[in-house]
């Protein structure tokens, strides 16, 4: 196994593993120490069917169903992230950790890519780890109690899901979906802080307007991308991406219209944040 930074400050590259056939327990350990560390791997080079893709999953945690579309019928923790020639709008396009709007938002993200457009489609991650440590001592202060409300059916994120939802939705309600979350997230495996909104899903802290948290969010929203924080994955077929939702954002550049793109996607379970 050959590991190589993305970045300074977030992401590995992992090469030389087969994960056709279940891993070790000793090799999990390792791949996960790395990941709780780096925060997103990338694992080169897999060719693996539904099943085969399933089974690694399963071996990071448990796998989770999304609550917005129907996976495969043989898989369905698997959703297929898709984007057709004729789509100008990708799945997800915006800054975000994945279903915060849930009460126990998932812990991890895993990608498989199946087809990718020449160039582009590259997806964006951010260290929030650094995001939060970066803020002044009076800010951190001021977050440090606040709790934040986080929606399923904010405008932004809602419109990136039509086309599947259109396709092969659930016939979930968005407006049910609904969470409150600390602003400042304490990770249960790291025991390291992390900053923890999305421009996707928080709406408003708790207790507080629209108003009255706009000019706040704003700058949080601003200060958790910057280019320091970040690091850009560009795919290759058969990447396997896994990232910690508890502390990274991601972003998926949509500068690839006229192709397709399609991915596999399994999230797995986490806990409530604190």
């Amino acid at each position: 196994m050959h590991i190589t930074p993305l970045s300074p400050s977030i992401g590995s590259t992992i090469q030389g593993l087969d994960l056709s056939q279940p891993l070790s327990v000793e090799m999990v350990a390792e791949l996960r120490a790395n990941w709780l560390d780096r925060q997103v791997i990338i694992i080169r080079g897999q060719s693996l069917s539904a099943a085969q893709y399933l089974t690694f999953a399963q071996q990071f945690g448990i796998t989770d169903i999304y609550p917005f579309l129907k996976g495969l019928d043989e898989f369905p923790q698997i959703t297929p992230v898709l984007k057709r020639e004729n789509e100008t709008v990708n799945f997800g396009g915006i800054w975000h950790s994945d279903t915060t709007y849930q009460p126990s938002p998932p812990m991890a993200t895993i990608l498989h890519a199946l087809e990718l457009p020449p160039v582009g489609g590259d997806t964006l991650f951010a260290n929030q780890y650094l995001a939060y440590e970066t803020l002044s001592d009076g800010l951190k202060g001021t977050l440090k109690n606040l709790k934040v409300v986080c929606r399923a059916d904010k405008a932004a994120v809602s419109k990136t899901r039509v086309d599947r939802i259109a396709e092969s939705g659930r016939n979930i309600n968005e407006n049910e979906l609904m969470a409150i979350h600390p602003v400042v997230r304490t990770h249960p495996e790291t025991g390291k802080k992390a900053l923890f909104v999305n421009p996707a899903h928080a709406c408003h802290f708790d207790n507080w307007t629209e108003a009255e948290s706009e000019g706040l969010l704003s700058y949080l929203f601003t200060h958790q991308v910057k280019p320091e924080f970040l690091c850009r994955h560009v795919w290759k077929l058969g990447d396997i991406a896994i990232w910690d939702n508890r502390c990274t954002l991601h972003y998926p550049v949509n500068d690839y219209d006229g192709h397709r793109r399609l991915l596999h996607r399994s999230t797995l379970k986490g806990d409530k944040p604190v």
